[in-house]
């Protein structure tokens, strides 16, 4: 059995890649899908698909409402969402796919360090299970596997 994994998180660490060989490392049968890792592309594909925008307003509202449509798309699809929050980044997107994830009622694991606990203690008991570790969360995957 093949599942779909989004991962959700910051996109300017290579916690995404780090997590797919660890993967791939131990066998899991798993794809891997993700928001927009490409910043740049992130920012621009509004005014990129609907052409120039008149202020940043509308560049960003341009931008979201695309961003947003392929997020759910992505979300929807998935099978299992990681939702990982770092110490340095803001943390808003992370926050909103993971919130999404588990209002779909999407199995959910959100990968967090000790020192978030207490900001996200909502979201993590909201969410099926917490973690401090990338490889904390694939074992949780591969015990599905056994």
């Amino acid at each position: 059995m093949k599942l779909t994994v989004y991962l959700a998180g910051e996109i300017h660490t290579n916690w995404r890649e780090e997590l797919q060989k660890k993967a791939e490392k131990k066998q899991l049968p798993l794809t891997f899908v993700a928001p927009q890792t490409n910043h740049d592309r992130s920012d621009d594909i509004g005014e990129d698909i609907l052409g120039k925008q008149p202020g940043k307003l509308y560049k960003d509202a341009a931008a979201s409402d695309i961003n947003n449509f392929r997020t759910q798309v992505m979300l929807q699809k998935a099978d299992v969402v990681i939702a990982l929050f770092g110490e340095q980044y803001r943390q808003w997107n992370t926050a909103m796919d993971a919130s999404s994830a588990i209002t779909w009622n999407k199995p959910t694991i959100i990968i967090r360090p000790e020192s978030l606990i207490h900001p996200l203690k909502e979201l993590s008991n909201k969410a099926n299970v917490t973690v401090e570790t990338v490889d904390q969360a694939l074992d949780v995957l591969s015990y599905i596997y056994e």
